[in-house]
């Protein structure tokens, strides 16, 4: 039987998860502030340690030192519900075992405490040295919440990462927060996309190569590894690499060595591999296009960037972020904008997003973005729904029009708008019906009562 401690001012927090923790054979003490956890802690001497963030008086991340003083064989696991990238990486930063982001599975919050209590002693060692600066990732989805765990736990390693997702997902985006964030941010990120490259030229660019190595090559030039030597290399589109080449990148990654073209002597090279792709390595692999074992060997560490539809609740930040960066100060997006860019699909994500936000900045000429500034969408890039979302935008900016013009005062705003669009739904639903109003008012959803009142007002 372990001991646990929960810090979370959240009774039913604090509820469910002693319920699960007792039922598992634990012995579970709760506390709502810091002061009282740490109280807990000088009585209790806990195994390991759930701490909130947000708390009542103090903040549980700033905290998290004192607990470690405390009780330093107990990993302590933060619980937040409100994560972001620094938080995530303030906590790793403290001291933390893991980072679990609210609301949570049980299944999940068990499978943590479980490792936390398994790693004992070893946890306590878990401090790294990162700073909060570097590459804005912004959202605040439980997706993104993920990938900002993932990163503070892999940034302060010196790991092989391998980060997937769709294009313009913000693959380059993680990569150089995992550099801004680990202990080689002092030195160069070097970043090379082996799709905008020719095969030809693929092995002089990573490897090197030396005078007279082939036609043209006049001189000794290094490659990008060595070039990246005390930081990064960021091999971006690592599914299109040449077969011949994959054997190379292999031996580098093994044997920490480079050889240049037309050279036989290895040169050491200090460096961290970050890869990413857009692509199916499994597939390629089972296909005979990728290497198995260079595809396990950059997959040491995977984070999967989330596609923009599945981040709910981040459009709309994003957007912003967008337009503070092309304007150069906060301007601001009317509804009817708001709801055009929810209402399209956006298959190219995040980079989509910002070339349109960028394209409207310009069209608004320095105002309020609205929806006819955006650009138009080109074809199959609009959501199934597209149709509504049009009826959507423009009842949004009819809305913003009313206030502006009535400024004294609004009302029976939604009857005025049922006035305005009820007329047009009837008579297409009549139109359809070809004049029968009883397979109108089916289509309507409306009884035939209700129908002949609406066509007589």
């Amino acid at each position: 039987m372990s001991r646990i401690l929960i810090v979370d001012d959240e009774p039913a927090i604090g509820w469910s998860l002693r319920e699960l923790f007792t039922d598992e054979g634990h012995s579970v003490e709760a506390a709502a502030t810091v002061e009282s956890g740490l109280a807990a802690c000088a009585r209790f001497v806990p195994d390991t340690v759930l701490l909130d963030v947000r708390l009542s008086g103090r903040d549980g991340i700033a905290a998290l030192p004192e607990f470690k003083a405390l009780v330093p064989r107990a990993p302590v696991v933060v619980m937040t519900a409100f994560g972001d990238l620094d938080t995530a990486v303030r906590a790793v930063d403290a001291g933390a075992f893991d980072y679990l982001v609210k609301p949570f599975d049980l299944e999940r919050v068990s499978r943590t405490v479980a490792r936390a209590l398994a790693e004992g002693e070893a946890s306590a060692t878990r401090a790294t040295r990162v700073t909060a600066g570097g590459p804005h990732l912004v959202g605040s989805s439980p997706a993104m919440q993920e990938v900002f765990r993932q990163i503070s736990l892999v940034a302060p390693s010196d790991l092989p990462v391998l980060i997937t997702g769709a294009t313009g997902t913000g693959k380059d985006v993680a990569a150089r927060a995992i550099h801004a964030h680990g202990p080689r941010r002092g030195g160069p990120f070097v970043a090379v996309s082996l799709a905008a490259l020719s095969p030809s030229v693929i092995e002089s660019e990573l490897f090197g190569h030396v005078r007279g190595a082939f036609t043209g090559a006049t001189a000794d030039r290094p490659g990008l590894f060595e070039q990246a030597a005390g930081g990064t290399v960021f091999l971006d589109e690592i599914g299109e690499a040449p077969l011949d080449v994959q054997v190379k990148l292999l031996r580098t990654l093994e044997s920490r060595e480079v050889v240049r073209m037309g050279s036989v002597a290895p040169r050491i090279v200090d460096v961290r591999v970050i890869a990413a792709t857009n692509r199916d390595l499994p597939e390629a692999v089972a296909a005979g296009g990728f290497r198995a074992d260079l595809y396990h060997r950059l997959r040491v560490f995977p984070i999967r960037m989330p596609a923009l539809a599945e981040r709910e609740g981040d459009l709309e930040p994003l957007a912003a972020h967008f337009l503070g960066a092309v304007a150069g100060e906060p301007r601001a997006m009317a509804a009817d904008c708001l709801a055009a860019l929810r209402a399209r699909a956006w298959p190219g994500n995040l980079r989509e997003l910002k070339h349109a936000v960028e394209y409207a900045a310009v069209v608004s000429r320095g105002g309020t973005l609205r929806a006819e500034h955006l650009p138009p969408a080109a074809a199959g890039e609009t959501a199934p729904a597209d149709a509504d979302a049009r009826l959507t935008a423009a009842v949004a900016a009819w809305v913003d029009a009313v206030f502006a013009a009535e400024k004294d005062g609004v009302e029976g705003l939604h009857g005025r708008l049922m006035d305005l669009v009820e007329p047009a739904v009837v008579a297409g639903a009549l139109a359809a019906a070809g004049g029968n109003r009883t397979v109108a008012a089916k289509i309507l959803g409306l009884d035939r009562a209700t129908l002949r009142a609406k066509l007589a007002r």
